[in-house]
């Protein structure tokens, strides 16, 4: 089984739930804390890739829901820099495995790349 790339908070409930159903398929995970060791906007972009940046903005953050990013996303340059200086906005956890990505605890998703 490839190993797989899960970028958390150990403190976040989606995060701990996503991690336990994949050690029990019997994943191994690369993880990293993004509390302890943020991501630059750089590495923000290069893990978005081509993907839209707003799927990847936590609807729960407090920042989200103050500057309204739902009804105003913000552009890609501002949101990378926002996710980098408050990590609670990026939407935990992020699973990688190749190109494939899984974003919250969405247990399909999950399921299909620790097959």
């Amino acid at each position: 089984m490839a190993k797989l790339k899960m970028y958390l908070k150990p403190t976040c409930t989606s995060c701990r739930k996503a991690r336990g159903l994949l050690l029990a398929m019997g994943a191994q995970l690369e993880e990293h804390d993004l509390g302890k060791n943020r991501l630059t906007p750089e590495q923000l972009d290069a893990l978005i890739g081509p993907r839209n940046h707003v799927d990847f903005l936590n609807p729960r953050n407090e920042l989200y829901r103050k500057r309204k990013m739902k009804e105003r996303p913000p552009k890609r340059d501002e949101a990378l820099k926002l996710m980098a200086q408050e990590p609670n906005l990026i939407r935990r956890p992020i699973v990688i495995r190749g190109g494939q990505i899984a974003l919250g605890f969405d247990e399909d998703g999950l399921r299909k790349l620790a097959k």
